[in-house]
């Protein structure tokens, strides 16, 4: 199953919306056939380990990160592919959160007479597709936050400086992060300030979507995210009334996506509506929040944020801005509590991740699966 979970990885930012998925077939105690879900729409991971074995796999144990798939989807079940196969044992991961399969993979393969065995190594395979199974039971993007500190929780000088506060190795891993990532949200704000790129450079990976939130469409149309190679993964968020004016017709001819999201009561973008239509018009699965300190206040404030991720450097800065500055509460019981996830070293700096969820299942997923998890 380990050796699983390593074939899943190589689909990372070429399947979404769909999952990691990686397989291996056993005969013997030999590995006799591998294959892993490579991008969206290409055969399943049981398929390609199939197609990939070098004997005869009748009799043979398959393991699979994911339950095989029952339904018809961009490419046939593979259910009935691994019956018709000969295989006698499969091992699974976790079942699958789909409401088209959950359970019925493993139900049609026991029918079939196909011994099955369920929940090896659970969390590292519910861990590996997080993303997909809470865009998939909620029709909402898992939402991911980034910040960069000093020691003393300073995101950046009084006047906006913050680059760098963080070291080359940190820096490494959040484009690491955006290429895991289906999209990069920021504010109009971080925009008119550092005017960024949001792009994958520093690692190998495909380039996430840059999904920035500028309700008046205040923002110079020469900005980098507006006028680069990447504009046309650009998804500039914006109110009606902004979308009627010259300006929004003019980057939508430059080759920008404009996107209409209500406000609420104070004026802002409505960032729940928001989220779900970029998973439902973009089929955007993940997403992470980038700054700056205002937007970063919101989600935390809407209780948005599945996972946050603190890089934090060995420097003391004073005076300065804070991350999540527009949050007050009164009480202690008001604070929004994590659950610590891991504790890094990041070259020279501290890597803290920490989940809102228990390091499990979700409520939410956890409540439309079968029950079955050995």
């Amino acid at each position: 199953m380990r050796r699983a979970l390593e074939l899943a990885l190589r689909g990372t930012g070429r399947v979404s919306p769909n999952p990691r998925v990686g397989c291996v077939i056993l005969k013997d105690g030999r590995i006799i056939g591998e294959g892993w879900h490579a991008a969206y729409g290409a055969p399943h991971a049981e398929i390609v380990a199939l197609s990939s074995a070098t004997e005869d796999v009748r009799g043979a144990t398959m393991v699979v990160t994911l339950e095989p798939c029952v339904h018809q989807g961009k490419t046939p079940p593979c259910v009935p592919q691994i019956l018709a196969s000969g295989i006698a044992r499969v091992v699974i991961g976790m079942l699958d959160p789909n409401p088209l399969v959950a359970g019925k993979g493993v139900e049609q393969l026991r029918q079939a007479g196909v011994q099955v065995r369920v929940g090896v190594l659970h969390a590292e395979c519910f861990w590996l597709n997080r993303y997909f199974a809470k865009h998939i039971v909620t029709g909402m993007p898992y939402v991911v936050g980034k910040v960069a500190q000093s020691l003393d929780g300073c995101i950046a000088l009084p006047n906006g400086e913050s680059r760098w506060i963080t070291g080359e190795e940190s820096r490494r891993r959040v484009h690491a992060l955006r290429a895991e990532i289906d999209a990069v949200l920021v504010g109009k704000n971080t925009v008119f300030r550092d005017n960024p790129h949001l792009t994958v450079r520093a690692v190998p990976g495909r380039q996430p979507w840059r999904v920035v939130l500028d309700t008046q469409l205040q923002l110079p149309m020469m900005s980098f995210v507006f006028t680069d190679e990447y504009r046309e993964r650009t998804i500039l968020c914006c109110s009606a009334a902004a979308l009627r004016t010259r300006k929004a017709e003019t980057l939508r001819e430059s080759g920008l996506q404009l996107l209409e999201v209500p406000t609420d009561e104070t004026g802002r973008l409505h960032v729940p509506t928001l989220l779900r239509l970029l998973a439902e018009r973009f089929q955007i699965a993940s997403v992470l929040v980038e700054g700056g300190a205002q937007v970063l206040s919101s989600f935390l404030q809407q209780n948005l944020l599945d996972e946050l991720h603190l890089f934090i450097a060995p420097l003391v800065i004073g005076a300065g801005r804070h991350p999540f500055e527009q949050r007050a509460i009164e009480t202690l019981e008001q604070a929004w509590r994590l659950h610590l996830w891991a504790v890094l070293r990041s070259g020279e700096d501290l890597h803290v991740i920490a989940l809102k969820e228990a390091p499990s299942v979700s409520r939410a997923v956890r409540e439309s699966m079968p029950s079955e998890v050995e």
